[in-house]
């Protein structure tokens, strides 16, 4: 008895995305928990000359230089003010190291796979090619971010 309880919570535990959820525009986004670092307040960063919108400057956290990435004009939706609850959410995807800026994070969380829906198709494309799909918490929808896409949308300067 004992093994099957602790097999369907190894079952149970594959069937779910385990995501970090924060604000961008007022809509919720998931942010895949394993490739988090850690999260940090909002803290002035070095700009760069001539940069894209979605890659406004550098910061030095722990030694290491890494690109602050403002995920906004890469979905589509307005660039908004720093405000209080702003943070730096320094994520590591395939050895590449970027410090996301979001409005807020909301939680942590463990959604279930099984209500991973593709984007929909009225979804813009250029904003439906960085998510991974729309999963529901708390009857609200979660946009996923796809790390590889978002990688080589920066990469070719979309």
């Amino acid at each position: 008895m004992f093994a099957s309880s602790s097999a369907e919570k190894d079952i149970a535990a594959l069937a779910t995305i385990d995501v970090l959820l924060v604000r961008l525009a007022g809509e919720l986004y998931g942010i895949p928990s394993a490739s988090v670092r850690e999260v940090i307040r909002h803290r002035t960063y070095t700009s760069v000359p001539g940069s894209p919108p979605a890659l406004p400057g550098i910061l030095s956290q722990r030694g290491t230089i890494l690109p602050v990435v403002e995920l906004r004009p890469l979905l589509g939706l307005e660039i908004a003010p720093i405000t209080r609850s702003a943070r730096l959410v320094i994520v590591s995807h395939q050895e590449i190291g970027m410090a996301l800026l979001v409005e807020a994070v909301q939680d942590l969380a463990a959604l279930p796979a099984d209500t991973l829906q593709p984007s929909p198709a009225a979804l813009d494309p250029v904003r439906a090619r960085f998510l991974r799909g729309i999963a529901h918490y708390e009857q609200q929808p979660v946009a996923l971010i796809d790390f590889d896409e978002l990688i080589a949308g920066l990469r070719t300067g979309a």
